[in-house]
């Protein structure tokens, strides 16, 4: 008899490197109903030793963190989405359910953009690629990629002049992040790396693989590339552990899902269901540059003018540093310097790069505005934090 335990394992999706992963004995998790590497402790890189910022001898999560930091890193990122439009009505549909303005991107542009609800909060963050005219390719989250499908077809779904596929297992994604991201890759291309800007993207081939979208994108704070390749488990492979040995040299390593977590925090980065939600609008994420309400009507316009109209949103994300011993994690409450509870925690970690501990959190306008210091509540430990800017991590120039 199946235990419940082990029929939950053989439930999760696995990507094409899922035995990859754990051929390099990776730790594995449940990351939203897929099996995925949360670390690699066991993984050596091919070169050894200190590098400038930090070091990336031993494993693990801050290693992994690290080798980003000061060199380059390899992430498996095969679980996110892919939902594609095409045909004449796919501009003026993804302008209806998305809040950026895609009439502004070019052939071979990307740009960050949100599905939103009619209340203007979160049904997913996405990136929207402009492949050609009529044609467009949403980035989703893993964990939504079903939800959101659902939700876009239901909105847009009997347009006219308008077809929307869920490439999603047609693709294995793999981000390849770092300031020796583009020395890695280049080995593997004859693509002009260095000619395409950042939240560009361009084709061909990678690793002897042909017809590779190569996007410089990004979910780390450094500069980087995500390759778009076949997900059978032979292409997806072999790409892997050619950027592996390519970066060899720069000490590369593989990593997880935990290291992604640290340096999108550092880089102060949202992650859905954390600072956005179907909660959580817009205008308190913080994230109106890439809000564009004079694009014209789309989901969850109207009720945005109208808090903005009514003096701004009551809540907003702030950045915390830990000013005394302790860690703000998930979901931890915030208080005033009185003792009184004012708002709760959506990310917070250890900041290894930075070596401090760090926190994002949504508290009143107010306390925001006012920059003052609150209390974070750290297990049974109350502990000051300071606010500070965000990003609290930013990509020396080089």
């Amino acid at each position: 008899m199946t235990t419940p335990a082990t029929s939950a394992a053989i439930d999760l999706k696995k990507t094409a490197l899922n035995a990859t992963h754990r051929a390099l004995k990776a730790k594995m998790v449940d990351f939203g109903g897929w099996d995925m590497p949360v670390e690699y402790p066991g993984f050596t890189p091919q070169r050894q030793g200190p590098v400038p910022g930090g070091s990336v001898a031993g494993g693990g999560l801050i290693a992994e963190h690290m080798a980003v930091r000061t060199g380059v890193g390899l992430f498996d990122v095969s679980h996110m989405g892919e939902i594609q439009f095409r045909g004449r009505g796919s501009l003026a549909a993804v302008q209806h359910i998305a809040m950026n303005d895609a009439s502004r991107l070019k052939d071979g542009q990307a740009h960050y953009s949100a599905l939103l609800t009619p209340r203007g909060t979160f049904v997913d963050d996405i990136l929207v690629h402009r492949l050609g005219e009529n044609d467009y390719l949403l980035v989703v989250n893993a964990g939504t990629t079903g939800k959101d499908f659902a939700w876009i077809r239901e909105r847009v779904g009997r347009w006219p002049g308008i077809h929307i596929s869920d490439y999603s297992s047609y693709y294995s994604q793999l981000a390849i992040q770092g300031p020796r991201a583009l020395e890695t890759l280049q080995k593997l291309t004859t693509v002009d790396l260095a000619a395409i800007r950042n939240y560009w993207f361009a084709w061909g081939q990678v690793a002897g693989v042909p017809n590779v979208m190569i996007a410089r994108t990004g979910y780390t704070g450094e500069d980087g590339f995500e390759v778009y390749i076949p997900s059978d488990e032979a292409t997806s492979v072999k790409v892997w552990n050619a950027i592996l040995e390519a970066g060899g040299e720069f000490g590369i390593r593989p990593c997880g899902l935990g290291a992604r977590n640290t340096l999108r925090l550092e880089a102060g980065m949202s992650l859905y269901g954390h600072e956005i939600s179907e909660e959580v609008n817009v205008l308190e994420a913080g994230l109106n540059h890439w809000l564009k309400l004079e694009k014209g009507d789309f989901v969850g316009r109207e009720a945005l003018v109208a808090v903005q109209a009514a003096g701004g949103p009551a809540r907003r994300i702030v950045g915390l540093e830990m000013v005394e011993r302790g860690i703000a994690r998930d979901g931890y409450a915030v208080f005033d310097l009185e003792g009184k509870e004012i708002g709760v925690v959506t990310s917070g970690s250890p900041a290894p790069f930075l070596k401090t501990n760090i926190a994002m959190a949504l508290v009143p306008a107010e306390v925001a505005a006012s920059g003052s210091d609150v209390i974070a509540q750290c297990r049974a430990n109350p502990v000051r934090a300071r606010q500070v800017p965000v990003p609290f991590y930013k990509r020396p120039k080089r």
